[in-house]
């Protein structure tokens, strides 16, 4: 059986004296949705920086995708929308896009195939060619979704996916 996509045992993580996430012991499976609810402060955020490798846990071990996390062997199949999502406003939507994709070293055909079916797909549509600076924080939301899942990656990690949305547009994330 392969290795379950994520995998932490006693996961820790300590901010002096606050204990931000305590003994997280999970194992999440290919192809299952997953996701943590609580209160502010409750370590959601915390814990996907441990898994994305951007934070480093206090004690415990974690590994994704069979790697530690923040590898690049486990990173290059990561997509990651964090809450508070950063863009460049005078971009247009397939500027964007187009960026990112190059960044992913996604080829010049693909990207060109890719980011109008994306667009669409998180309820963009047609609106390529606008700067995001237009856009309200709904389809800021959206662009970032969009961003997410341009590599087509195995694993998307998205931190407050729905902060923003209307009730059509948390629906259209449930249903992605």
């Amino acid at each position: 059986m392969p290795p379950s996509v994520i995998e932490t045992e006693n996961l820790r993580k300590v901010y002096r004296d606050v204990v931000a996430v305590d003994s997280l012991t999970l194992s999440v499976e290919q192809g299952e949705v997953f996701g943590f609810l609580g209160p502010n402060g409750a370590g959601k955020t915390t814990t996907v920086k441990m898994l994305l490798g951007l934070v480093r846990p206090s004690s415990g071990r974690a590994s994704l995708l069979g790697y530690k996390p923040g590898e690049p062997r486990a990173m290059a199949q990561v997509g990651f929308l964090p809450e508070h999502f950063h863009y460049h406003p005078w971009l247009t939507a397939n500027d964007f896009l187009d960026f990112h994709g190059r960044l992913y070293g996604i080829p010049d055909s693909e990207r060109r195939q890719r980011i109008p079916t994306l667009l669409e797909r998180v309820g963009l549509g047609g609106r390529g060619g606008s700067r995001l600076s237009e856009f309200s924080k709904g389809m800021t939301q959206r662009i970032g979704l969009a961003q997410a899942l341009l590599s087509q990656p195995a694993v998307v990690f998205l931190d407050e996916p729905t902060s923003g949305l209307d009730p059509l547009g948390r629906r259209q994330v449930r249903d992605l």
